[in-house]
């Protein structure tokens, strides 16, 4: 597919997707959502990509959804007997694909991300904003509900009484404040923001890609499960890494006191 509305760029195990409609905010419209899902299909298949970053071009991360072209648009078309778009299945179509990535995911949020801006890097596994960034999900405002998996990861990031707060009035906090509360990770100057991004993804490069899969999955999963049947997860992926070649080189690497090669075997 041909982006029109996001750039998918591919370097060093790393691929950085861009949120690229500035003069909308970057507000996520139907083709942005159609290129969205082909990108996140790109990056699960290409085996050269081992980490995805997602950022915004411009001064904003993201406004959240197009509001004309998305809701205006299927309000009218109900009232008038046209074609509605399943704006619905796409997030949660979307929302699967992101989160289940098996590659680690970093959010690098530039600026000011309203609505979906803030659901879509809920799903990513680690978070880093800028300072000047401020977030707010105002979807009772505009009458909807929030979306893209935010009342499932929402309250176990913050916990359930802030993310009613955030939810219920709408309010918009500061980066620094999201920090506070558990939503991102790490929050540093505009200046810092893509070098702070790709430091990190270049230090999960490092590592053995098989390995932070079968990490990510079982951290995951440890989220909705007892620990009898956790420990049973993570006893099949021991069996199942300690046959990998990648095993064997980091092993001998250690003991040899150099820097592992690892190639996803």
């Amino acid at each position: 597919m041909t982006y029109s509305t996001i750039i998918l760029d591919k370097a060093e195990g790393i691929a950085i997707l861009t949120l690229n409609r500035p003069e909308k905010l970057n507000a996520i419209n139907k083709q942005m959502d159609a290129e969205l899902l082909d990108a996140f299909n790109s990056v699960e298949q290409d085996n050269d990509v081992r980490v995805l970053i997602i950022t915004g071009a411009g001064r904003v991360f993201c406004a959240g959804a197009d509001i004309k072209d998305v809701f205006l648009k299927n309000i009218e078309a109900r009232k008038g007997g046209g074609e509605v778009y399943d704006i619905a299945g796409w997030l949660t179509k979307a929302c699967l694909k992101l989160r289940n990535l098996p590659k680690p995911t970093i959010a690098s949020i530039n600026g000011t991300a309203v609505g979906l801006g803030v659901t879509l890097p809920l799903q990513c596994d680690i978070r880093i904003a800028s300072e000047e960034a401020t977030m707010s999900m105002p979807f009772v405002r505009v009458g909807g509900p929030p979306e893209f998996g935010s009342t499932y990861s929402l309250p176990r990031l913050i916990g359930i009484g802030k993310a009613c707060e955030l939810i219920f009035t709408g309010k918009t906090i500061t980066a620094k404040q999201a920090k506070e509360i558990g939503m991102v990770n790490e929050v540093v100057s505009s200046a810092e923001l893509k070098p702070a991004a790709w430091g990190l993804a270049r230090s999960i490069c490092e590592a053995a890609p098989l390995a932070v899969q079968m990490a990510k999955k079982a951290l995951y999963q440890g989220l909705d499960t007892d620990l009898q049947k956790q420990l049973q997860y993570e006893e099949q992926m021991v069996n199942s890494s300690t046959k990998t070649e990648d095993h064997e080189e980091g092993v001998r690497a250690f003991l040899e006191r150099r820097q592992p090669i690892f190639k996803g075997r």
